[in-house]
């Protein structure tokens, strides 16, 4: 029997909150906060997703649900578990959603009735806790099918979707059709950007986008020193003199110790402290395009082999992440393209496996790589939004990042960052790092725009707002 778990979250003051906001903004915060709570009164307000950690979901939820709570609502966050058989269908619905066919496999009725078995397990053991009335938001293609169970229960069902495409194809439809039993059971559908609604559900579809908690590990400050010795500590960079604790500030206020090395793949040892970095942090999967980044990066080098970079492609554990089968196939292909590179290249190219055992380690960790970096990139062949550029130009790093998705609604070209028109054109994507690294007073006032861009649009207080307006939304429909 397949019963889903709950991740269990403190709440937090919306106090923390106030230092963000301009007076008069923060007096409004607060009365939307007072509204959402005499909505909510005796009240549940679910999220259910497919992994507690790994990608923008596991990212956001957290925040998410520790300010509701502390706004005085009962919100809370479960996770469904699943075969793998379950995994490697809502894998292939992932890719099919973003246009892709992925491994080809089949979305026909062998797999609807695996996905709607597992599901139905699931479902046994939620309906035992949700009550009518109750708002349930489900988070992606995995979670889907529970909505008509959670409807007939009496629960006001909203389903978002994380992902998209802007130019929908065969496979977004192949999608969408697979979805449909579904998402007939929810009262609003929420996307990251309009152009990822189908036509069909344009009437029920709500856009929010993502956002940070500046105020988690992964987004707290750190000294430059501190991220040197966490780095050192995990062993991405050399270890060099008078380094400091390698300690960050956990969410609860105790000083916490990276510990945990890395997996690293490389030639010889780590870059020595002042090296100057490229950095991707991201999924192993092949939407992310690592294998082009690195493909990219040997291009950068053979065109100027004595400019000073070198590159870390950085993820999770490969076993670390449930709903996300693929990974570990994915880093053997950009290990076995790395292998095929001269030494010259390999030596300034490390492929890093990040721990996972402690989240907000692993957090710190991030943390520090992206704030070492001399310059962040995304450079995905699709991608619904990209928490990972976000954070980046929050902590003001200069970003390259492709055209696609929600990439574009984050860097605005030449102003606070660089966008790839094409993310399979390596000449571009070496030309743009280049630009970038040959011209540091340009790069540092970009980080600085990027980081104002993510103050204004993309953080925590702008999402819970739009929680707000959605619970309104579905308190008018009642």
């Amino acid at each position: 029997m397949l019963k889903p778990f709950e991740v269990h979250i403190q709440a937090e003051p919306l106090t923390h909150l106030e230092s963000e906001l301009a007076p008069s903004d923060w007096r409004e915060f607060l009365s939307r906060a007072d509204h959402a709570r005499a909505i909510m009164k005796g009240r549940t307000f679910w999220n259910i997703s497919s992994t507690a950690k790994g990608g923008g979901v596991a990212e956001m939820l957290p925040g998410l649900v520790a300010y509701t709570r502390g706004a005085g609502v009962d919100s809370r966050w479960l996770v469904l578990t699943g075969t793998p058989a379950f995994f490697h269908i809502t894998k292939r619905l992932f890719n099919a959603l973003h246009g892709s066919s992925g491994d080809g496999s089949a979305l026909g009725a062998v797999e609807r009735e695996t996905y709607d078995d597992v599901l139905q397990d699931n479902a046994e053991e939620l309906l035992a806790l949700v009550k009518p009335g109750d708002v349930v938001l489900l988070h992606d293609p995995q979670t889907c099918g529970l909505g008509p169970a959670l409807a007939e229960a009496g629960a006001s069902v909203v389903w978002r979707c994380h992902v998209g495409r802007d130019t929908p194809n065969a496979e977004v439809s192949r999608a969408w059709e697979f979805l449909a039993p579904g998402l007939s059971a929810a009262r609003f559908l929420i996307f990251s950007r309009a152009a990822y609604v189908p036509p069909q559900y344009a009437d029920r579809a709500l856009i929010i986008q993502p956002s940070i908690d500046i105020f988690a590990v992964k987004n707290q400050p750190m000294a430059p020193a501190v991220a040197r010795a966490i780095l050192a500590t995990t062993g991405l960079l050399r270890s060099g003199p008078d380094m400091p604790e390698p300690a960050f500030t956990r969410a609860d206020g105790v000083t916490g110790r990276v510990s945990r090395g890395a997996d690293i793949i490389r030639l010889g040892t780590g870059p020595v402290p002042d090296m100057p970095l490229l950095v991707q942090v991201s999924r192993w999967d092949p939407l992310k395009d690592a294998a082009g980044v690195l493909s990219g990066f040997a291009l950068l080098l053979r065109q100027t082999p004595h400019l000073r970079v070198e590159l870390v492609l950085a993820g999770p554990a490969v076993t670390s992440v449930a709903d996300d089968p693929d990974a570990a196939a994915t880093l053997e292909d950009v290990l076995a393209l790395w292998r095929r590179q001269s030494h010259f290249v390999r030596q300034r190219i490390h492929l890093a496996c990040l721990p996972m055992t402690d989240l907000e380690e692993n957090a710190a960790i991030v943390n520090a790589l992206q704030r070492h970096a001399a310059v962040v990139t995304q450079k995905s062949l699709q991608e619904g939004f990209g928490l990972t550029i976000t954070e980046a130009m929050w902590k003001a790093r200069p970003v390259v990042a492709s055209a696609v998705g929600g990439l574009q609604d984050q860097v605005l070209p030449g102003e606070n960052g660089l966008l790839l028109r094409n993310p399979e054109d390596r000449a571009e994507f070496a030309g743009a790092v280049r630009s970038l690294l040959e011209a540091p007073e340009r790069a540092t006032l970009m980080g600085l725009r990027a980081h104002e861009h993510v103050r204004t649009h993309f953080t925590i207080t702008r999402h819970l707002s739009d929680f707000v307006r959605l619970l309104e939304r579905l308190s008018m429909q009642k």
